[in-house]
Formats: C-alpha cells, sequence, structure tokens
C-alpha cells in the first residue's frame, strides 16, 4: 500500500489561504460522502481570496484523501506554485475550471462533477425541466455547454465562457454539471440543488405519467423568494457552517 506524504501547511501560509484550504477539502469530503465523486476524476476548484491563486485537488487521489494541506497551489495556467510540491494536477481537468475562473473573477469556486443524473439530463434534448423546487433554483440561472470531447482543446474555453455567460448552473451535454459561486458554500449549494432537481426529474420520467410543470413566472421569482426564506443571506451562507459541522463529525482529518 503506497502512503500518501504527509503534509501540514497550517502555520506556513496566510490565514485566507488556511481558511480556503478547510472550505474546499470540507467540499471534496462531502462529495464523497453523497457519492458523487468519480474515483479520482472531477474537480471542484477556489481562488484564495485576494490573490490571483487556485486551489485544486492532486491528480491521483480520491476525494476521502483530500486534506486542506494536500490541495495543490495553482496559477491560472495550471502552474504549481510551490517546487517541492508533491503532487501533480490533471491538466485536462483543469481547463475547464481555467475558463470560468478567467471569465467570473467574482466566482470563489467553481464545481465540475460526473454524476449519473446530471449526465442523463445534460444528455435530454429538453434538459432540465421545472419539475420540482430544486429545478427552480437552478432554472433561474442555468446555461448548457455541447460536448466536444475530452476538455483538453483550449479552443473551447471561450466557447464555454460564451455559454456560461452569467449563469451560476451549467449543464454540459453528454458529460455533466457545473456550478459556481461568490463562496465554496455556495458553489457547494448551487451542486447540491442541480443534482436534486436532476434527480427529481428522472424519477417522475421514470413513472411514465403526465407531469405537472411549474409556470415560468414562479422560476421567474423564485430568486427574490430565496432571498427571504435566506434572510437576506444566500444558501450557502446559511448551509455551509451545518455542512461543515457535519464534516468534522465524520472524520476531521480533512483539516489536517
Amino acid at each position: 500500500m503506497l502512503e500518501l506524504p504527509k503534509l501540514n501547511l497550517k502555520n506556513k501560509v496566510s490565514a485566507q489561504e488556511w481558511q480556503t484550504r478547510i472550505d474546499l477539502a470540507a467540499c471534496y469530503r462531502l462529495v464523497a460522502m453523497q457519492g458523487w465523486d468519480d474515483l479520482i476524476y472531477t474537480h471542484i476548484s477556489a481562488r484564495i481570496p485576494n490573490s490571483d491563486h487556485i486551489l485544486i485537488n492532486a491528480f491521483g487521489l480520491t476525494f476521502d484523501e483530500i486534506t486542506a494541506s494536500n490541495l495543490v497551489k495553482i496559477d491560472i495556467d495550471g502552474n504549481i506554485i510551490d517546487p517541492e510540491c508533491p503532487f501533480e494536477i490533471n491538466p485536462a481537468g483543469f481547463t475547464i475550471h481555467s475558463a470560468v475562473h478567467q471569465a467570473r473573477h467574482e466566482a470563489q469556486c467553481v464545481f465540475h462533477l460526473h454524476t449519473n443524473e446530471t449526465i442523463a439530463v445534460a444528455s435530454l434534448t429538453e434538459g432540465l425541466l421545472p419539475l420540482s423546487q430544486y429545478a427552480m433554483f437552478a432554472l433561474a440561472s442555468l446555461s448548457y455547454h455541447d460536448y466536444e470531447g475530452l476538455a483538453v482543446n483550449e479552443d473551447e474555453k471561450l466557447r464555454l465562457q460564451n455559454d456560461l455567460g452569467d449563469s451560476n448552473f451549467m449543464l454540459l451535454r453528454n458529460h455533466g454539471a457545473l456550478t459556481l459561486g461568490e463562496t465554496i458554500g455556495d458553489a457547494f449549494m448551487h451542486m447540491y440543488d442541480l443534482t436534486r432537481a436532476c434527480q427529481v426529474q428522472l424519477q417522475i420520467m421514470s413513472t411514465g405519467m403526465e407531469p405537472v410543470y411549474a409556470p415560468q413566472k414562479i422560476v421567474d421569482g423564485i430568486k427574490a423568494q430565496a432571498s427571504v426564506v435566506h434572510t437576506g443571506l444566500t444558501g450557502g451562507q446559511k448551509s455551509w457552517p451545518a455542512m461543515l459541522r457535519r464534516i468534522y463529525r465524520h472524520d476531521p482529518s480533512f483539516a489536517d
């Protein structure tokens, strides 16, 4: 059995970077708990506040092995900042993330996952339908990007950026899902809502019965309603402290 290098960066980076590492590592562990991971593939990236540097998972680690210290710090081109870092990143996997971080500077965090449910709905001509409350949140800010093969082509980045626009949810045709947020908690909750929306849609469609679609005016007004529910805060701000407590109870080693 190969042992992972033991790293401890807690007192070697800024307080802002360490908190970002804690939140991002927690995200990876939560994704594993939810069953959203895909072996060593897919990525969640986060920009370190007041910095041009981004944190991402080391290529070859499963999500339940991610810790605050073994996240890899890179620049927007995917170059590893620390020359002594014992890990590599997946350059192809970072293509999508770099495209989003370049275009959406207000977004701290970008999720890209390959769950069965999001791939299935992304592969339907109709895409996501207004069939559940979860879908309302996503439909209020949803875009699509057509499949172009493995994300290794630099030319695809501009097309992805144009398709994304100012949306916070994206379905990648035949591929999976992407969400982003101004905080790591926001991006996590966006992925939670999108995944649940896709799960519910597939369950409804599997009955073969005629569904009831929510009217467009409800979708149009959902952002204002969500602001009332969250007392003016975002879903991530309200939910993230509880998610952190959950992962600390489950396995506090993520914070190493």
